[in-house]
């Protein structure tokens, strides 16, 4: 189902955001390591943030493999991309692309035929700073790896939250991006655990929470259990933060209320059985 359009008549209005005397936070979430659920995470974070009122903008950094705005089921609507606002061929306004399913949520997609040399640091700087003014959220999904992508989408970071799976290869390459955050940019980095299977901890088959803290040593900001559901509704272009009864779902909106400022406790995590996980991957 296809619900996001293009913003008509203008970008988001900046009231509360635009008198230069309060700006929106950039967040970007990154990790090194492909395919630990960066874009899934900023799908659906970005959908809770929206729904608990607050007016976000989620923005695709990974130039030249452009796949956020098929996560929220917005691919038929784009029709410009942050490398034409930056080159000017297109306004900001015209680029973004509102999803009415969430107030106040919006998307500036990436360019699939251009590549990560399309636009430098300084350039998307600019445009962050342009997005903070109209927003009180800016999710940047990065691009794996730690190259000019990595270098772009936390060029104007207020914070880094890194996104890692507790296996040993994505533990390794989230502790060499803690290591430049820290040694290059005096970043502030907070972790989110994503695919956390407590049935295959209790088995010793995954490294637990508490190791992975241990190993990582920076603040955990939340935790997102192992479900079908998120990959049955990414691929339904569907964020699972859009549906409050799901379980996994309020793992997301859990992490949004932290992020502004409440003290939400973890989620607790329940034994699901094979049956029921069935249940939940066909939708009953």
């Amino acid at each position: 189902m296809q619900t996001g359009e293009p913003v008509k008549g203008g970008a988001p209005p900046a009231d509360g955001r635009g008198s230069g005397t309060e700006r929106g936070l950039v967040l970007t979430l990154t990790s090194g390591k492909g395919g630990v659920g960066k874009t899934t995470t900023t799908a659906n974070l970005g959908t809770a943030l929206a729904m608990a009122g607050q007016r976000v903008i989620v923005l695709d950094a990974d130039i030249g493999l452009r796949n956020l705005d098929i996560i929220m089921g917005l691919e038929s609507q784009v029709v410009h991309n942050l490398v034409d606002v930056i080159e000017g061929r297109c306004t900001l306004h015209e680029a973004l692309v509102r999803d009415k399913r969430a107030k106040e949520l919006y998307l500036l997609p990436s360019s699939q035929t251009r590549d990560k040399t399309a636009v430098a640091p300084d350039q998307m700087m600019t445009l962050c700073e342009e997005l903070r003014a109209i927003a009180d959220f800016v999710l940047v999904d990065s691009p794996a790896g730690i190259e000019l992508g990595f270098q772009n989408a936390i060029a104007a970071a207020s914070e880094v939250i890194i996104i890692t799976t507790p296996d040993v290869s994505a533990l390794r390459d989230a502790d060499k991006v803690i290591y430049l955050l820290e040694r290059d940019l005096n970043t502030e980095a907070r972790l989110i655990i994503n695919r956390y299977n407590p049935r295959l901890v209790r088995r010793k088959e995954m490294i637990t929470r508490h190791d992975i803290m241990s190993i990582l040593g920076i603040d955990l900001l939340g935790i997102v259990p192992d479900d079908d559901q998120i990959t049955v509704s990414a691929n339904k272009g569907w964020p699972v933060a859009l549906d409050r009864k799901k379980y996994v779902s309020r793992a997301y909106h859990n992490i949004a209320q932290r992020l502004l400022g409440y003290n939400v406790p973890l989620i607790h995590f329940q034994e699901v059985s094979w049956p029921e996980r069935l249940r939940r991957m066909i939708g009953l």
